[in-house]
């Protein structure tokens, strides 16, 4: 707890709004001034989800919203603590805890980050774009979705033309749209305007277009399935580029206190184990897929 100090924090928290799309996904808005103010993109919080689960589930903070003390979340309901999460409405209270883990970081050296999430990995990806559009005017980033249900949105034709990307490739994001931020969307679900693959080739379309220099300035961002996350790692290290990854792990305290969530780390001092919750959840990938 002590490296948490001052920056995690218990709240009441209000839901404000609910919203139910397909594949059991789900979008919660609670007002959480706290944890509004505190969370940085990679961070998490730690939802007790019933009064009858106290148990709590960690879920990724999609958006921070300080101003309006707002913050919110995506999930999948999967099991049964998020089963009961998703039946909660408009104007009941969540004890929250948050916010939770040590979050990206962009670097001035690579004002190209390449943004990849996939499934509810898209949350933190969300957020790193909010950042990048608020403070990083001079950066160009990429975002890359990849779902294999439908993505809990209307996608929409971008306004942007990408180098690589074929023409008919066209399905974003709205919200990247009105960030001004490009972005495209990937499945195997031969969706309308969506890359037919995994958004490690399409990624790959792009990075084949980019010259020495240009590559020099791409760093990579990720969360999502283990299986992807470690493909990311992977084209990452062929185009020799910086990769940070996001791990979901299940967890119990998510202090750092029960050591029920941790992975092996290769680094400079050997194999390690080391805590998601409070070493992680963002990584860099060369230590965790080696």
């Amino acid at each position: 707890m002590k490296n948490h100090r001052n920056t995690l924090f218990v709240e009441d928290a209000e839901i404000l709004a609910h919203q139910a799309f397909e594949g059991d996904q789900y979008i919660l808005r609670v007002h959480a001034p706290k944890i509004a103010r505190h969370a940085q993109p990679g961070s998490f919080a730690h939802i007790t989800c019933h009064p009858l689960r106290p148990m709590r589930r960690p879920i990724s903070i999609m958006r921070s919203m300080p101003r309006e003390g707002e913050v919110e979340f995506l999930y999948k309901a999967l099991g049964e603590g998020t089963a009961l999460l998703a039946k909660r409405k408009a104007g009941e209270r969540l004890s929250i805890l948050g916010p939770v883990g040590k979050p990206f970081r962009l670097h001035h050296e690579h004002p190209r980050p390449l943004l990849i999430g996939g499934g509810v990995g898209m949350p933190p990806m969300v957020f790193l774009a909010d950042a990048i559009h608020q403070h990083q005017p001079d950066f160009s980033p990429l975002m890359i979705l990849g779902s294999e249900v439908p993505f809990p949105f209307t996608p929409r034709p971008s306004e942007f033309l990408l180098p690589g990307i074929p023409a008919d490739v066209i399905a974003t994001m709205p919200l990247m749209e009105e960030w001004n931020i490009p972005c495209r969307l990937a499945s195997t679900q031969d969706y309308a305007g969506c890359f037919e693959g995994y958004v490690t080739d399409l990624a790959r379309l792009w990075l084949d277009t980019l010259n020495t220099g240009q590559l020099a300035e791409v760093e990579v961002f990720a969360c999502g399935p283990h299986p992807m996350l470690e493909a990311v790692a992977g084209l990452a290290r062929e185009y020799e580029l910086p990769c940070q990854v996001s791990l979901e792990e299940f967890m119990a305290c998510a202090v750092g206190g029960c050591a029920g969530c941790v992975v092996e780390v290769q680094n400079e001092n050997g194999l390690q184990m080391k805590r998601v919750c409070v070493d992680g959840p963002v990584f860099d990938a060369r230590d965790v897929f080696a």
